[in-house]
């Protein structure tokens, strides 16, 4: 019970007040706190949905709520305000029953303000409406009455002047004309009217509330201050009037739009950057209303071309409308790069024209459309063989000029597709025309920072360009008529009503117009054309012969395409030509020379030191300057294994020839291997001797050198001897002048000694000098002998087994083998002694 009791109490604290149901009466109380009150049974709580208005019932707890309130700088929206007298204006401490109601009726209070509400009122606190210089509100009169009542009982503060930058400075309650304030004259707020708009901006004022009859519009949920346009130098901004009407204004300026009028916007941005022109850039403009600038009057429905020659920035005006194409409003210049082109039609005389690089071509929207070549299938596939791109591109082509017609002309698109030099089309650039806001800014980058750049991308937006190819050719006819031959290498423009001459050439081996190529290019240098001809030799054999032809083209070239199927006419010339000649010989002397026959025939005999002359035709200008016959066939089978057994036959005598030959070098080889294996073995002996031979006259060298050195020697002591006897002459002096005569004869005795001496000297080295002289060719002879004596010595000890296998004596063996050679005389010495000592 105590529990339940509890539950039953109502307590409020300050500043919160509660809502209770009676069950019985359908009376709804306000407690206002602080209070405290027992709940009986059929009290029931309830809150107040102002959503749906109807009273909720809820928890105890949840009945409990808090006192709207309103600070400094705020204001209270209050919704159904009583209508009696001021005591019953709000509910007050304890238990109030509700008074009546003025339902329907808001009324704004400033804050600060807070109060408990009666039983179906509802509060919203909204904070006071700050405006910087560029901000404004937008306020709605939605009680005429009420708001000329309590005008003066709004907040509307002025904004601060701004320091004077030059000029008078204004003064301090000076306000723009029109401006509403506190202040406004009484005839002025007797205007007012239910639902009218009022701008409330913030170069006025800078903090607002407004009166009872007058309500804030917000420009989105709860937020009510809008933003004015700042605009800088080269932007403009675009209002709608209710009317209909633009207003244009240029930068610098903040811009507020009147109560009827809306930003127009783009992207979600208001401002807009004034589109900047260079020669290369142009607008096209329709002019909407009539105008005059300057001198120059301009009438509606004209139609303007503007480029960045006679002006490099442009604002719009309410007069200008801007001709767009796909979205795109700038004309740009297209990049013509040299050796290419572009077709331009004239819209007003049906023309086209070809336009050549190198230009920047620019073209007048009003006047001149850049248009594409679309080529049918058939014509891609002659002209650029293979390429499966151009044949992709050309169909699309073809399928957008079905369902799209001409700008400007009402054309039907058939042949041609137009173009616009627009930068999507044709310039691939990294900023767009139209900007969107943003502030002044100084970047810095640590990376390098590449130039803006471009990609030409002309492939297929030019004029029909055709690359003839080197050893190619091809004619170019007009629809006038005239027609002109190009040889490759060279790239070729072709005007709008000029194509490619076709020719239909014959297929396949043997050649024939079952299945014929059609083709543009006509190869003239190395072209290869293969045929098989079926002829008959004198003897009533049929032969298949397989050739390829090889072709150039001479001469004029005007005279090259005159023959539409050269293949045809070089063929039967050929094939008529070769069966004439099979025919008139047999078939043993056509195969075994058929090649040579063949040549002959299609490409003329050869004179002595000179080439064959080759076949040409005067048709065209071929010529067939060699051929090569790939296979010779005999129709008849048993004539064919005929001839090939008795080839085969010569075939096998032949070989058999080259193998005896063969055996026959292999013999002769083996001979001249044994006689320089001797002569190789004779050659080392001899070189053994010679060796020795250096060796013995090296020591005879060797003994005279020291012979000569011994002689020198003894003839140096000699001098040195006497030149001591000479100093002691001169010391003896004396003693000889006492013993003059002893001295005498020992001196006498000493120098015929000494003569006697050198004598002998003398006649030993006369002596070596002559037993020098005595190593003559005899001796040599004698020392060689000596040595061949012993070497045959050796060669009979180590071949000594041979004549064991030979069956010969070893005296034979060695006299066979040193035959012819100074140990073969040696031998010859040898065995006579040997028979001599028998």
């Amino acid at each position: 019970m105590g529990e339940q009791s509890r539950e039953r109490d109502l307590v409020l604290a300050p500043n919160e007040h509660a809502m209770i149901l009676d069950n019985t009466k359908g009376h709804v109380v306000v407690y206002v706190g602080p209070t405290k009150t027992s709940l009986s049974d059929t009290d029931r709580p309830v809150v107040f949905d102002e959503r749906t208005g109807v009273f909720k019932r809820c928890e105890l707890a949840e009945a409990i709520q808090r006192y709207p309130s309103a600070d400094e700088g705020s204001y209270m929206v209050l919704k159904n305000p009583a209508v009696a007298s001021d005591d019953d204006e709000h509910p007050r401490t304890g238990n109030n029953n509700t008074p009546k109601l003025s339902f329907g009726r808001t009324i704004n209070i400033a804050g600060p303000v807070t109060f408990p509400l009666w039983p179906g009122q509802s509060a919203r606190v909204i904070a006071g409406h700050r405006l910087r210089s560029n901000q404004y509100v937008v306020v709605r009169i939605y009680n005429d009455e009420a708001a000329k009542k309590n005008w003066t009982q709004g907040v509307m503060k002025k904004q601060a002047p701004a320091l004077p930058t030059g000029g008078d400075e204004p003064p301090k309650d000076a306000l723009p004309e029109g401006a509403i304030s506190e202040k406004t004259p009484e005839e002025k707020v007797e205007h007012l009217t239910m639902g009218q708009l009022l701008v409330i901006k913030g170069t006025d004022v800078s903090f607002y509330i407004p009166p009872t009859g007058v309500e804030v519009v917000p420009e989105q949920g709860d937020r009510f201050v809008r933003e004015a346009v700042t605009l800088e130098r080269l932007e403009f901004c675009i209002l709608l009037d209710e009317s209909g009407n633009k207003r244009f204004v240029k930068g610098p300026a903040v811009v507020f739009p009147e109560p009827t009028e809306m930003f127009v916007e783009r992207g979600k941005e208001r401002k807009f950057r004034a589109i900047e022109l260079n020669p290369n850039m142009g607008l096209h403009i329709k002019v909407i209303a009539d105008y005059q600038e300057g001198d120059k009057q301009y009438k509606a429905g004209e139609e303007l071309f503007i480029t960045g020659k006679e002006q490099t920035i442009y604002f719009p005006r309410p007069e200008h409308m801007v001709v767009k194409y796909d979205d795109n409003e700038i004309h740009y210049a297209v990049a013509i790069p040299a050796g290419e082109a572009r077709y331009v039609l004239d819209k007003d005389k049906g023309k086209v024209e070809l336009v050549k690089g190198p230009s920047m071509f620019l073209a007048d929207p009003r006047t001149q459309v850049i248009v594409r070549r679309v080529l049918d299938a058939k014509s891609v596939g002659l002209w650029f063989p293979g390429n499966a791109e151009a044949l992709s591109h050309n169909q699309l082509l073809a399928a957008l000029a079905k369902e799209k017609e001409t700008e400007g002309g009402g054309l039907r698109k058939s042949g041609m597709v137009a173009t616009r030099s627009f930068a999507s089309a044709n310039l691939s650039m990294d900023e767009s025309v139209l900007e969107a806001f943003a502030g002044d800014a100084l970047e810095r980058r640590s990376a390098f920072t590449p130039p803006r750049s471009i990609t030409l991308d002309n492939k297929y937006d030019g004029a029909v360009a055709i690359n003839v190819w080197t050893g190619y050719a091809i004619q170019v006819v007009s629809k006038s008529g005239e027609r002109k031959v190009v040889v490759g290498p060279k790239t070729v423009l072709l005007e709008y009503d000029e194509t490619l001459e076709v020719l239909t050439l014959s297929s396949g081996t043997p050649k024939n117009y079952a299945k014929p190529i059609s083709t543009a290019y006509l190869l003239t240098t190395n072209n290869k054309v293969s045929d098989i001809i079926e002829a008959e030799t004198a003897d009533l054999v049929r032969v298949s012969i397989k050739l390829s032809h090889r072709v150039n083209f001479e001469g004029d070239p005007d005279k090259w395409f005159n023959v539409e199927n050269y293949v045809k006419l070089l063929t039967d010339h050929l094939r008529s030509l070769v069966r004439s000649t099979v025919k008139q010989r047999g078939i043993e002397e056509f195969n075994s020379n058929s090649i040579a026959i063949i040549r002959d025939t299609i490409l003329g005999v050869p004179e002595e030191g000179k080439k064959r002359p080759g076949r040409l035709f005067e048709e065209n200008g071929m010529r067939v300057y060699d051929v090569e016959v790939l296979d010779v066939t005999i129709g008849d089978e048993r004539i064919a294994e005929l001839l090939m057994t008795a080839q085969h036959n010569a075939v096998k005598e032949a070989l058999n020839v080259v193998s005896a030959e063969r055996t026959l070098k292999t013999n002769i080889r083996l001979e001249e291997v044994k006689r320089q294996t001797a002569e190789e073995a004779t050659t080392t002996a001899l070189k053994d001797l010679d060796l020795k031979k250096k060796r013995v006259l090296a020591e005879l060298e060797l003994q005279l050198s020291n012979i000569s050195i011994e002689a020198k020697t003894i003839s140096a002591k000699l001098e040195e001897e006497k030149k001591r006897q000479g100093t002691m002459d001169e010391i003896t002096k004396a003693k000889l002048d006492r013993d003059k005569m002893t001295v005498d004869q020992e001196y006498a005795h000493l120098e015929t000694k000494q003569k006697l001496e050198i004598a002998r000297i003398q006649a030993e080295v006369t002596a070596v000098c002559d037993k020098a002289k005595a190593f003559g060719p005899d001796v040599v002879a004698a020392l060689e002998a000596f040595a061949n004596k012993d070497l045959v010595g050796k060669l009979a000890e180590s071949m000594a087994p041979l004549p064991l296998l030979a069956g010969q004596s070893m005296h034979e063996v060695i006299s066979q083998v040193l035959q012819g050679t100074i140990l073969g005389e040696a031998m010859k010495g040898w065995e006579k002694k040997q028979s001599d000592k028998k």
